[in-house]
């Protein structure tokens, strides 16, 4: 048994967003920035679940750098203009998948980082940190889960 956080890509979802990009990852991952033959963004299969990364500060700082990097090299520095946020994916912020460190969300191989309006990425934000809660995931390799889009 693993826990499944939900998010929904129906018209009028506060997180719909955050859920397309998501759905994008897993469904075409070739197709997401940065452009990638090889990708294959992890969370969607419980073979290869992501974790959450809480503890490691320093960790989770040069995750975000890394996916604001690559807003800014794909969209230009002007990627937030109407108030659009980096949202990354695999989470950059709180996760990492159970890959060795070279290999983690900040890897091209492994993330999709996309400019989606700010309010949606708060609401998928606010989603996952009561998901956390909700289901008792705990920090490291031990506490896996899946996402799924409906």
């Amino acid at each position: 048994m693993i826990a499944t956080l939900e998010y929904s890509s129906q018209p009028g979802a506060p997180e719909k967003a955050v859920a397309d990009h998501i759905k994008q990852a897993f469904t075409n991952p070739r197709a997401t920035k940065p452009l990638n033959a090889l990708k294959n963004v992890p969370g969607d299969d419980v073979k290869e679940p992501l974790h959450r990364l809480f503890l490691d500060q320093r960790r989770r700082d040069r995750n975000r750098a890394v996916a604001v990097r690559e807003c800014t090299r794909a969209w230009g520095t002007n990627y937030t203009d109407g108030g659009k946020e980096c949202d990354e994916f695999p989470f950059a912020a709180p996760m990492k998948t159970p890959r060795p460190p070279s290999s983690t969300c900040t890897s091209r191989r492994t993330t999709s980082p996309l400019p989606v309006p700010g309010a949606q990425n708060g609401a998928a934000g606010d989603l996952l940190s009561g998901f956390y809660n909700a289901n008792r995931i705990i920090d490291g390799l031990e506490d896996g889960f899946i996402v799924k889009i409906n």
